[in-house]
């Protein structure tokens, strides 16, 4: 009767051939991963660099439009109040809107506009930008044959578009915070709109505004780039002509 055999077990050279192969694999694939990493790293930083630069010349190319003080602005016309929510959260004040309505009854009073064009959303019938504005300049005690509104000013690129091509406003004050001023100046230099900015005051706090404003430059240049259009145009509306002073 035969004894049953017992199953080969690998000689130790299998054996130590299978760990170097093991060992050779992970070391592949570590480096795999660390030159992924490094790769993600730069192009992280490339991004960043960008951000950085179309920031920085956008704030270079339009310096000398943008005034923060109400003695030295020139005269125009029109003045435009880019709109924004009046609330942050619910009975939370917006002081972005604030200080832009306080900077355009400032303007007005002091005799730096003739008009306000007021321009923003109006997606919803709860959320008009150029309604809410118009009702609150009324009341800080701004004349209504004064004040104008635009209901499609949707984005930058369209109110600024709009107040040249549909409201015949082409020699403007725009009013807004500086790191607005400054985008929306730099979309009217491109389209030839003789423009210039009173910077309004800004909250305590506006840091994530700001990091926003980053990669709002950033799509505002591709637009421009992409000769994107404003949403809606529409027909002619011109404003009265300025006021003889």
């Amino acid at each position: 009767m035969t004894k049953p055999q017992k199953p080969a077990t690998p000689c130790l050279s299998q054996v130590s051939h299978q760990t170097t192969k093991i060992r050779l694999m992970n070391t592949w694939l570590v480096a795999k991963i660390k030159r992924f990493c490094v790769l993600m790293l730069a192009l992280l930083s490339l991004c960043f660099a960008l951000l950085i630069l179309v920031d920085q010349a956008i704030s270079f190319y339009v310096r000398k439009q943008i005034y923060q003080d109400i003695s030295s602005l020139p005269y125009r016309p029109y003045g435009v109040v880019l709109g924004t929510a009046k609330y942050v959260a619910k009975n939370t004040p917006n002081l972005f809107y604030h200080y832009r309505l306080q900077a355009a009854e400032q303007l007005f009073k002091q005799h730096k506009v003739d008009y306000l064009l007021l321009s923003g959303d109006n997606r919803t019938l709860q959320y008009n930008e150029p309604r809410t504005m118009y009702r609150d300049l009324r009341q800080m005690g701004i004349p209504a044959e004064f004040l104008y509104m635009d209901f499609a000013g949707f984005r930058t690129l369209d109110s600024i578009i709009r107040a040249d091509q549909v409201f015949k406003a082409h020699s403007i004050t725009i009013i807004t915070q500086k790191f607005h001023c400054e985008r929306a100046l730099f979309i009217a230099k491109y389209h030839h709109i003789d423009a210039i900015c009173f910077a309004a005051d800004y909250p305590d706090s506006y840091s994530l505004v700001r990091v926003r404003e980053f990669f709002a430059r950033l799509l505002a240049l591709w637009d421009l780039f992409t000769k994107k259009e404003p949403h809606f145009l529409g027909e002619v509306e011109p404003l009265p002509p300025p006021i003889s002073r």
